[in-house]
């Protein structure tokens, strides 16, 4: 038996397009963190980018289960003294910004390395139902 060793110009990179529409937030981002990870491929090599674009439309009217739409709060920092802000799921997803709400989820679920900036930058989030990658053909991806 032998290992195989991937380079890059072996890794085929495919277009996914995703309806978070009425889908629940954790359930959605488990499927895209795989697909932009690569881990459905048989040559997926930890070390490596392997996946594919995910591109997701209607970001802002996805799901959350339970009291966290109200209870659940997203922190970040000005870099000033006493810049903490914390806003709700709720409060983001109604803002000029709900595509805050899945990166932080997606990237939550990629690895704490370089490759997860790369893996970043193959995810396209549009708010409304319509994208401009439609000449890269992509297919449904059911979550």
């Amino acid at each position: 038996m032998k290992t195989t060793i991937v380079k890059k110009v072996d890794i085929e990179r495919k277009w996914y397009i995703v309806d978070a529409k009425d889908k629940i937030l954790g359930k959605i981002s488990t499927k895209i963190a795989d697909k932009l990870r690569g881990k459905d491929k048989a040559i997926f090599s930890p070390h490596m980018d392997c996946g594919d674009f995910v591109i997701v439309i209607n970001v802002d009217k996805v799901k959350l289960t339970g009291r966290k739409l109200t209870d659940k709060l997203y922190h970040r920092h000005t870099g000033y003294p006493g810049g903490l802000i914390s806003p709700s799921a709720k409060t983001i997803l109604a803002g000029k910004n709900p595509e805050r709400v899945i990166i932080a989820s997606i990237r939550g679920m990629l690895p704490k390395n370089n490759l997860r900036d790369e893996m970043m930058k193959k995810l396209k989030l549009y708010t409304g139902s319509e994208h401009e990658h439609a000449p890269q053909q992509p297919e449904v991806l059911e979550c």
